[in-house]
């Protein structure tokens, strides 16, 4: 048996692969590697790809620095800038939404965190949405602590989000206003406060592959089952402006090895899909079954009756 399939064996049975497997297999054979990632995605969860929408319910002015993002108030990048948004504005996307057969919707906000007033209007929203409407709610409202996140489950949020980004050994040349702990805090509080976690990264901001796999154990580590995978689109004006765009086979890698890492969890695709041939179609084709549909922050997405569609061509279900 050749060492993909070995490998593809040990996913199977939930062994943990290690840093060196996840490094050889990412320079494994490109068809291989694809082939038996999408075998060990089909036997675990089947064909079925969950879809999930965000919206932008506060936007820019962030006092924090992520090299990355539109929204940090360091970088001048002239996107929109707003408070947070009404609810008859949220719900209205959310019951769009719902009436196209997207399974979860997640209000994202920016900034550090979600605190004071502003914080209690959204655990309102949520609520209403939550009495109001039938799709799954998450949330995305970056650092906050347990006795926060237990208000936004007892307001009906099933759902945190909150990415990693990238490896903690990168981090530093990310982000300095805050800590690599501070994530992973607020991940554990999350799980204590009886919430799923959605937490993933972005890959192409400069990191090594190394990095990718550490980021992979770290989710494992956490127990993390929604793991979205941005890939990084340059914004003209942050600290990453002039990075290279990755390659599709680059990225079906990454895909590939995450699914060998994490064979439990539900791989989304999320930013820089347009990256991708047809929107990520090979990515399904490579481990991923989930994914974000519709618009994103401060980037286009892809329209969802579009993904609807690729996901009928290529032999899978929405469920």
């Amino acid at each position: 048996m050749g060492f993909i399939l070995k490998m593809k064996e040990k996913a199977l049975k939930n062994i943990k692969l290690t840093r060196e497997e996840g490094l050889r297999l990412f320079n494994s054979n490109l068809e291989e590697l694809i082939k038996e990632a999408n075998n060990i995605r089909k036997e675990i969860h089947g064909d079925g790809i969950d879809l999930c929408s965000i919206i932008n319910g506060k936007s820019g002015r962030c006092g924090e620095d992520c090299a990355f993002c539109a929204q940090s108030k360091y970088y001048k990048t002239n996107i929109s800038e707003y408070p947070l948004l009404d609810y008859k504005e949220i719900k209205k996307v959310a019951k769009e939404n719902e009436d196209e057969g997207v399974h979860r919707f997640s209000i994202v906000t920016s900034g550090r965190g979600l605190y004071g007033e502003e914080f209690e209007r959204v655990i309102t929203y949520y609520s209403n949405l939550n009495k109001e409407l039938k799709i799954n709610l998450c949330a995305s409202h970056g650092i906050i602590n347990k006795e926060s996140l237990i208000k936004l489950k007892k307001a009906g949020v099933k759902r945190y989000h909150h990415n990693l980004e990238t490896s903690r050994n990168y981090y530093e040349k990310i982000c300095k206003t805050h800590s690599y702990e501070e994530r992973i805090e607020t991940i554990k509080n999350a799980k204590e406060a009886g919430l799923e976690v959605c937490s993933g990264g972005i890959i192409g901001l400069g990191e090594t592959i190394i990095d990718r796999i550490d980021l992979a154990i770290t989710l494992r580590e956490l127990e993390i089952k929604s793991i979205p995978i941005n890939v990084l689109s340059a914004i003209k004006g942050t600290k990453l402006q002039h990075m290279t765009p990755l390659n599709e086979e680059e990225i079906l890698r990454t895909i590939a090895v995450f699914r060998f890492i994490n064979p439990e969890a539900k791989i989304r695709l999320a930013g820089g899909r347009y990256l991708l041939k047809n929107f990520g179609e090979n990515a399904f084709k490579a481990g991923a079954n989930a994914t974000i549909t519709g618009n994103l922050l401060t980037t286009c997405g892809n329209k969802i009756k579009d993904d609807k569609r690729l996901i009928e061509n290529i032999g899978m279900r929405i469920f």
